[in-house]
């Protein structure tokens, strides 16, 4: 088997591929965002751990509902609903009197105590699926280069996070959030920030000064507009961002939140008392899970140990960065090719691609590639016409010299369907071995209409593309700009000379044998029906667009 080098270009490889072949050896297209033997050991642990993850989720949700592909937007979900609750809440808070305005609300059964737990619960669920998003970000490597910016922001936005639950949990004022001001206040008296020691507030020698509660809950209300703006920072390098899941997905998530908030409403603790050491206190998992251990550390250790955490969560996209032999390559265009149709500077999911002036002496414009946003998907490889853009090696033309050199290598048995297969998807997976031919692409958005059609007027009974979920494209929008081309017209579009009954997309992602094995059973029962394909005998693909002038004077 030959194992392609990162830095390959596709010609290289498939250059590789052949010689392998002459010595009985056999070849795999190459995918840059999957776990190598190179990847550290824990990422590669994690990494396998939530594809099965997704997996069972798709076999039990489907991959249309699946919440662990909806983790970023969950979050969204989940503060939007302390935002709505907390705007409640505020009204009936008093400065002056904080514990007893808390126990005041806890006894509005109606109108007060699910709404504070259904505050809680969505910060704790905010929290979770923050965590989850992140991991997948990680071991999907989509956390370095172009989208370290993303991680970064990510980072900031769960510390903020964890500072507004801070404040408001010592907004309360019970024991719990008498623990964490103590303990916050034991960590500031570390640092050369103030005159006298914070710490003396809490000394219990005297009440505590209104202008601490004020400013809890100005910091309350202050650190979502920081929230929003490393929000605005966090999606700044995609084009058209998802912010909110499925429409289903987001009120059973709603649903879900509100009935937890209606059948176990959250305890409010004991009312804090600065002259008493608080006895057992029950602590939040997801807010001050690290209290014991800080508190039985010095405020140098927690210093030390805290900073040394958000320097390794920050340094991610530089330490999981490949090394520049193993990179995948940006797109380039070919200007000779390229004909101002603007559909790759449409297409791009990261406004990588830009429409500038030509320097070739023609009129128009052509199209340019940022390579510093380009994280090199290849969707645009599938939305140019005349093939003139796309990474190195993965290009229509590319795509095209590779299905010939897999055709010449088939005989297709009667009705016999060739699967398309997307390296994330289960179709991908080396388990996947079935009878059937298989022709590997690195994302199915990457892939250009014309494989398709060649494939189909090659004599293969059915062409089944097999892409991971929508909402799990490690490109973003491959699978959903894939059915746009092949069945409604999209450029660069399947061509009306090819039958459509013959073509199809399923979704399966990386462990979800049973939805490829169903897809392909379903598709087989679908082409019984159809009569035998004939193969032509020498297929020619449009390759090159003219350039016809509009009275606009643009193509």
């Amino acid at each position: 088997m030959v194992v392609p080098m990162a830095g390959d270009t596709m010609m290289v490889y498939w250059d590789r591929c052949r010689k392998a072949r002459r010595k009985g050896g056999a070849a795999r297209l190459p995918t840059t965002h999957r776990p190598t033997a190179k990847s550290p050991m824990l990422k590669r642990f994690l990494g396998r751990a939530l594809a099965r993850l997704d997996g069972w989720a798709d076999r039990l949700y489907g991959w249309r509902w699946n919440p662990l592909y909806q983790s970023g937007s969950l979050v969204i979900v989940c503060l939007a609903i302390c935002l709505v609750t907390g705007l409640y809440l505020i009204f009936l808070y008093r400065i002056g009197a904080p514990y007893e305005s808390m126990v005041r609300i806890d006894g509005q059964g109606w109108g007060g105590r699910w709404i504070r737990s259904l505050h809680r619960y969505a910060a704790d669920a905010a929290v979770v699926a923050a965590v989850v998003h992140a991991l997948r970000m990680f071991c999907q490597g989509r956390s370095w280069g172009p989208r370290a910016l993303a991680w970064i922001s990510g980072i900031f936005l769960v510390f903020l996070l964890y500072i507004c639950g801070w404040t408001g949990y010592v907004m309360v004022w019970d024991t719990h959030g008498q623990l964490l001001a103590t303990e916050g206040a034991r960590l500031l008296d570390a640092l050369p920030l103030f005159s006298e020691p914070v710490s003396r507030t809490f000394a219990g020698d005297g009440p505590l000064p209104s202008a601490f509660f004020f400013m809890n809950l100005f910091l309350h209300i202050a650190i979502p507009i920081g929230l929003v703006i490393c929000l605005w920072l966090h999606v700044s390098r995609v084009a058209r961002p998802v912010l909110l899941p499925p429409r289903p997905l987001l009120w059973t998530s709603v649903g879900l939140l509100t009935a937890a908030a209606i059948v176990l409403p959250a305890p409010l603790g004991p009312a804090a008392d600065l002259l008493r050491i608080p006895g057992e206190v029950a602590l939040d998992i997801f807010y001050s899970f690290w209290l014991p251990a800080a508190a039985s550390a010095s405020p140098a250790v927690v210093w030390i140990a805290g900073g040394a955490v958000a320097v390794a969560l920050l340094a991610v996209p530089f330490l999981t960065r490949p090394r520049e032999a193993r990179r995948p390559l940006p797109s380039f265009v070919s200007p000779r090719l390229c004909t101002w149709c603007e559909q790759c500077y449409l297409d791009c999911p990261y406004d990588a691609i830009r429409m500038v002036e030509r320097t070739d002496g023609r009129e128009g414009l052509v199209a340019l590639v940022n390579p510093g946003s380009c994280v090199s998907c290849g969707i645009c490889a599938g939305s140019c016409a005349p093939m003139g853009v796309g990474p190195p090696g993965r290009t229509g033309r590319d795509q095209l010299a590779r299905v010939r050199e897999f055709v010449a290598q088939q005989s297709f048995e009667e009705g016999e369907i060739v699967l398309v297969a997307c390296g994330r998807s289960a179709a991908g997976a080396p388990a996947a071995e079935s009878g059937a031919p298989r022709f590997p692409v690195s994302c199915a958005g990457n892939l250009h209409s014309s494989v398709v059609e060649y494939l189909v007027r090659a004599g293969a009974g059915g062409v089944l593309v097999v892409a991971c979920p929508p909402r799990d494209c490690w490109g973003r929008e491959g699978p959903k700009w894939l059915v746009e081309r092949l069945f409604n017209e999209r450029a660069a579009e399947l061509k009306a000379r090819v039958d459509r009954e013959r073509v199809r997309v399923a979704h399966a992602s990386f462990y979800d044998r049973h939805a490829l094995e169903t897809a392909v059973d379903d598709f087989a029962q679908a082409l019984a029906h159809l009569d035998a394909p004939a193969a032509e005998a020498a297929i020619e693909v449009d390759t090159e667009c003219e350039l016809v002038e509009s009275a606009a004077g643009r193509p």
